[in-house]
C-alpha cells in the first residue's frame, strides 16, 4: 500500500535525521518513489542536500581536530572522537580518476586515510613514521568513499610516544582499502624528524 505524501515526508525526515548522509538515490529505492519525487520532499521539508548536510557536520566537528588545519583534510570529517576513532567522506570526482577508465588515482584513497589518520591524533603535532597499505578492489567516478579510523594503542607504544592507527575504507558495505599508519606524536624525542605532516 502505497503511503500518504505525509506519512513519506515525516518517515523521510526521520530516516535523514538518523542517517544524514543517506543519498537521494537511497532514499528514492527506500520509499519506492522518484529521485524528483525526494527532491521535492526535501524542498518542502527545508532539508538540504546531502553535500550540504555533509559540510554542515563537517564544521561542527572540525572544531575538535588540533593536529591539522581543515583545507589540509582530505575528504569531510563527520565524527571524531581524538585519540579514538574518525570517519571521513570523500566523493570521487571527474578531477581524481584516470580519464581512459574512470577508476580513481590511488594517492587520492591513500591522502583521505592518512589526513584522517593525522587528524585523529589527539596533538598539535602528528606526523606519518610508516604506513602499510592495501588496495582491495577498485574505486570509480561517481562512488562515494567512507573511511573508518581507530586508534590502536599498547602500554609499549605510549611509553614510545607514538600511536598507531588502522583505516578501512567503504564504498558501500565493501571494503577498497586498509591502512596501517604509525604516528609520531610532538612530544616524541625521533631526531631528524621535519616537523611538518606528512601525506
Amino acid at each position: 500500500m502505497r503511503k500518504s505524501k505525509k506519512d513519506r515526508q515525516d518517515q523521510l525526515q526521520e530516516t535523514i535525521n538518523e542517517n544524514p548522509f543517506i543519498t537521494d538515490e537511497e532514499l528514492a529505492e527506500r520509499f519506492s518513489v522518484s529521485v524528483q519525487t525526494i527532491r521535492l520532499d526535501r524542498m518542502e521539508l527545508s532539508i538540504p542536500e546531502l553535500r550540504e548536510r555533509i559540510k554542515h557536520v563537517a564544521e561542527k566537528t572540525f572544531d575538535e581536530v588540533k593536529s591539522l588545519p581543515l583545507e589540509e583534510v582530505i575528504g569531510e570529517i563527520i565524527d571524531i572522537q581524538l585519540d579514538e576513532n574518525a570517519i571521513s567522506i570523500f566523493e570521487v570526482k571527474q578531477e581524481h580518476v584516470f580519464k581512459r577508465n574512470g577508476i580513481a588515482r590511488g594517492h587520492h584513497l591513500f591522502a583521505q586515510a592518512n589526513s584522517l589518520a593525522v587528524a585523529v591524533i589527539n596533538d598539535e603535532l602528528a606526523l606519518t613514521a610508516k604506513s602499510t597499505i592495501r588496495f582491495t578492489r577498485p574505486v570509480r567516478l561517481g562512488e562515494r568513499v567512507i573511511a573508518k579510523a581507530k586508534v590502536i594503542n599498547s602500554q609499549e607504544v605510549k611509553e614510545r610516544d607514538r600511536s598507531f592507527v588502522e583505516v578501512k575504507s567503504y564504498v558501500g558495505q565493501e571494503i577498497v582499502f586498509i591502512g596501517e599508519f604509525e604516528m609520531y606524536r610532538s612530544n616524541s624525542e625521533v631526531k631528524g624528524v621535519k616537523h611538518e605532516n606528512s601525506y
